[in-house]
């Protein structure tokens, strides 16, 4: 099988290989909110042998080229929570560049922080499945007809709108928190921060798992951007220490090419599927990684 070789990661495996990954991988996550980057972070540097800082803005690479065909579905089918991406993105930005700077010099090999995201993503991971099992108990019906979301507000108080005849409202301020930690796990693992949001956001809040998925991957892209500005602007000052911070932009498009079509495909599949399907998928996407997570501290 023929290779190709990545000159600025180093990454020699066949053209076609990160493209096909990508999107199989987004297919399945981006009906819950999630471009999937958590999941291709582990295949960089298990399967692809990419470690270091420098996967960490390749992987936000993936985002920005992936997620745009995601969002517009959402918003040119009306399923998109304005005041709920714009508070999402707010909170994460300030928390990607912190999470940049803590993951180049500090955590150039995160074992002990993967450990506490692990543990984090047990949890998300476990309401979920346990929210499924509920759902399955109670014979969820199938999915909805109407998708379009309505009457969304923001103001200091809270975040509202009203989807499928019901109305969904969350503190502002809480909304705020979780994005600027989840925007800092992001930076430091260059994950855009949906795989965490988007389930805390459904676990927690208990948001309509079909509504917050256009808001969940606006804020992930735009973070991503943010992110892979940030790692771009600092790189020379770290080029005299050995310490590879650019990121590989051939190989992160090649995974955004991929991404992108699985994304707008999952996109427009979502309301073809019970939220409960969704759920189950994320959860289990939740439970492997972080199981994985917490395996590699001990190991």
């Amino acid at each position: 099988m023929n290779t190709f070789h990545f000159p600025v990661s180093g990454v020699e495996t066949p053209l076609w290989l990160p493209a096909v990954v990508a999107f199989l991988v987004s297919m399945f996550m981006a009906p819950g909110g999630i471009s999937g980057a958590f999941l291709l972070l582990p295949f960089q540097v298990s399967f692809l042998g990419f470690s270091g800082p420098a996967v960490s803005p390749t992987n936000l690479i993936f985002n920005i080229i992936a997620i745009p065909s995601g969002v517009i579905r959402y918003w040119k089918e009306k399923r998109m929570v304005w005041p709920l991406a714009w508070a999402l993105l707010i909170g994460t930005l300030p928390g990607i560049f912190i999470g940049a700077i803590l993951r180049i010099n500090y955590l150039p090999d995160p074992r002990s922080f993967k450990f506490f995201v692990g543990c984090v993503l047990v949890y998300i991971g476990s309401r979920l499945a346990w929210d499924v099992i509920r759902k399955q108990k109670k014979n969820a019906g199938p999915a909805p007809t109407s998708f379009e979301v309505k009457d969304a507000v923001l103001n200091f108080k809270e975040i509202r709108y009203s989807y499928q005849n019901e109305t969904y409202r969350a503190p502002t301020w809480a909304v705020f928190l979780l994005s600027f930690i989840v925007g800092i796990i992001g930076g430091v693992y260059g994950i855009g921060g949906g795989a965490i949001i988007a389930p805390f956001l459904i676990a927690v809040f208990r948001f309509q798992v079909h509504s917050i998925a256009g808001a969940s991957l606006f804020s992930t892209l735009f973070s991503s951007v943010a992110g892979v500005i940030f790692y771009t602007l600092i790189a020379p000052m770290y080029a005299e220490t050995g310490l590879a911070v650019t990121p590989d932009w051939l190989l992160g498009s090649m995974f955004g090419v991929g991404g992108a079509a699985g994304i707008y495909v999952g996109a427009r599949l979502q309301k073809h599927f019970p939220a409960v399907v969704i759920k189950g998928i994320i959860a289990a996407a939740l439970l492997y990684i972080s199981i994985n997570y917490i395996a590699q501290y001990f190991i």
